[in-house]
């Protein structure tokens, strides 16, 4: 199955991501799998920390490993599209 099509999947990327930036105050249900994460539109307000720290949650509990966090933020940039990366389908 597609990624983006995983609802248990987004779930735990969103919960990874809450989790690693240290965004307590945001719930997994006001993360829009749309809108892109490094953007004003999420309110996540994440950084360039903060996508190094995805990163490492990518790798610890996916297995993901990306050159850095320019490529990240460059090619996975909704949690659909990060969704897809790590289950093509």
């Amino acid at each position: 199955m597609k990624g983006s099509l995983d609802d248990a999947l987004k779930l735990r990327l969103k919960e990874m991501i809450i989790e690693e930036c240290e965004k307590d105050e945001v719930a997994p249900e006001d993360i829009n799998d749309d809108v892109q994460l490094f953007s004003d539109a999420s309110g996540l307000e994440l950084d360039s920390l903060d996508a190094l720290q995805v990163l490492m949650g990518l790798q610890i509990q996916f297995g993901i490993r990306l050159p850095d966090s320019k490529a990240f933020r460059r090619h996975v940039t909704t949690i659909n599209e990060l969704a897809d990366f790590i289950q093509p389908g």
